[in-house]
């Protein structure tokens, strides 16, 4: 399995397709690479070169049992771009993976990229504080820690059936092979680093890590659906949204979370048009 070996040691996997100008997608949480693979396919097909990483601790990347956070996830991402010498990369994160991307932006500047696209993502900020009141409120994540220490397994089908891919909501019917999906990719992540990944994409202010995009004029474009039920629009795409001076918000109406599976064609086709545009 291709791999790149960290600093500390981690082996990070990653899938390379396709030939032309990169795109670098990281994915949410629990999941892994996989979770990206309509739009890889897509992207590669259509002239770009679409590579998708399992952040450590997920899928087949090592189960480290220290660095389940955002500042080393981010430096994964970096060494991972470096190691394979991409120039002109065009950032796409989903959900947890928002904050990776945005976190590697804050960090490691903008020099080896091209363009960052927001899809259902984190930032800026998730967790409800006196400073960020709109947010959400830390009981939610408390259930969802609790659920995990109490029966891992149930929790990502709990998750997986209901709002995740908005199966909970009259009308809405995601197939069992995307539910069954989440729930293989969730348990093959390590239990550690899934629990403690949960602080790391609801409680990491990326505000500063959106206003260093903001300042460095980085075409953005943030897609998000209006019934995310696990990152609420208005505290994830909408925030990110005006936060990031010229970004251009995508809302795709009565969509879930989890619009990588439930809206493939749709996202990929604007993910190839944004990527053409600031390629050309």
């Amino acid at each position: 399995m291709p791999t790149v070996t960290t600093p500390d040691g981690a082996e990070i996997f990653y899938k390379d397709w396709g030939e032309g100008p990169p795109v670098v997608l990281a994915h949410g949480w629990p999941l892994h690479a996989d979770s990206w693979q309509a739009q890889q396919l897509f992207l590669a097909a259509n002239g770009f070169r679409a590579i998708a990483h399992d952040r450590r601790g997920h899928g087949r990347s090592t189960q480290t049992w220290h660095g389940n956070d955002m500042d080393t996830y981010a430096d994964d991402l970096a060494h991972l771009i470096e190691t394979l010498d991409l120039h002109g990369v065009t950032l796409v994160g989903f959900s947890t993976g928002g904050g990776e991307v945005a976190r590697y932006l804050g960090r490691h500047g903008t020099g080896r990229v091209r363009g960052l696209v927001l899809v259902s993502a984190v930032p800026p900020f998730m967790l409800r504080t006196d400073d960020n009141p709109g947010g959400v409120p830390i009981e939610v994540f408390d259930e969802i820690r609790r659920g995990s220490l109490a029966d891992r397994s149930q929790t990502y089908r709990d998750l997986a059936d209901g709002p995740f891919f908005g199966g909970n909501r009259p009308g809405q019917a995601p197939s069992q092979g995307i539910r069954d999906a989440f729930w293989l990719q969730g348990m093959q992540s390590g239990h550690r680093n899934a629990l403690e990944c949960i602080a790391a994409f609801s409680a990491t202010d990326f505000r500063p890590d959106l206003d260093a995009v903001s300042a460095a004029g980085l075409p953005t474009l943030v897609i998000h659906g209006d019934d995310d039920q696990v990152v609420p629009i208005a505290v994830g795409g909408r925030a990110s949204a005006e936060r990031i001076e010229g970004a251009t918000l995508t809302v795709y109406p009565g969509a879930p979370h989890g619009i990588t599976d439930t809206h493939p064609q749709q996202l990929s086709t604007d993910l190839l048009a944004f990527c053409k545009e600031i390629s050309a």
